[in-house]
């Protein structure tokens, strides 16, 4: 599947860059880069107006109390693994884990060692959302042993939730491409209880699970919200992230209509991560 990538420089910055980021984040647009200039903006093809990718945003509206530069090109699926190959650093999660390629050193690792290699998927812990998500996976009390990883991406969480105790874990996406990368990269770091299936939240109907991993877009997170509940088990955690902290009291509360009460917020970097707790 190709991606477009959208280079957006804006002057001024602020507070333009975080009011357009979270517009594109409701119209299609799943990853995101801060640039010295802006943005990039990333998004499947066939999802966005790849003529008109600032569509039903604020710029569309010719705001005249900022300027803005645009540039787009198509990524092809075959291309993705090498452009990430060309950024992809090490990830150091605190002193609990860190993420490395196959072609990074190791002798400096801290931590839990998870070793990915990306291609076309989402995740690789560099996004300050999968960041929060990792750290809060390892300031859990305990690990349950059915845990649910969705929008799994790569699989990182997936692999780092076995490796903390849980005894099956099912990652789910919605691209079959994300489903073949998590088992490869389970292959990768020996993990023997990675259950990965392609589809959305209706595969999973009948399932329960004592810890639930959510990293999608606000959006897609409240239309799964009853379905969240539904299958966590009585006083299980709920791990949401991929939204920035000006949403999380509209979260909190949409939330509390289905018994998901808040036990901690995580933020960084504008991003913010919520665990909630099934009452």
């Amino acid at each position: 599947m190709d991606y477009l990538e959208v280079s957006i420089a804006l002057t001024p910055r602020n507070p333009w860059t975080e009011i357009l980021t979270a517009e594109l984040a409701d119209n299609g647009f799943e990853s995101f880069v801060e640039t010295e200039e802006g943005i990039l903006a990333y998004a499947q093809v066939e999802l966005v107006d790849v003529n008109s990718p600032l569509k039903n945003t604020f710029l569309e509206e010719n705001q005249t109390d900022v300027s803005v530069v645009i540039e787009t090109k198509i990524i092809p699926q075959q291309n993705w693994n090498a452009v990430w190959e060309s950024d992809f650093q090490p990830v150091e999660v605190e002193d609990y884990l860190t993420i490395v390629a196959p072609f990074h050193d190791r002798t400096k690792a801290k931590g839990m060692i998870i070793e990915i290699l990306p291609k076309m998927s989402f995740g690789t812990g560099h996004h300050q959302t999968t960041w929060m998500m990792s750290k809060a996976l390892f300031e859990l009390e305990q690990i349950p042993a059915e845990v649910l990883d969705m929008g799994t991406g790569t699989g990182v969480l997936a692999f780092v939730a076995e490796r903390l105790g849980a005894k099956h874990v099912v990652a789910v996406d919605i691209e079959d491409w994300s489903v073949e990368n998590t088992l490869e990269n389970g292959e990768r770091n020996n993990c023997k209880s990675i259950e990965a299936i392609c589809g959305d939240v209706d595969v999973l109907n009948g399932r329960t699970f004592g810890l639930i991993l959510a990293n999608i877009n606000k959006n897609v997170l409240k239309a799964h919200m009853s379905s969240y509940a539904e299958m966590l088990e009585q006083n299980g955690t709920l791990l949401l992230s991929g939204f920035f902290d000006s949403d999380v009291e509209e979260l909190v509360t949409f939330a509390e209509q289905f018994g998901l009460m808040k036990r901690r917020v995580l933020n960084k970097d504008n991003w913010a991560a919520i665990e909630l707790k099934k009452l």
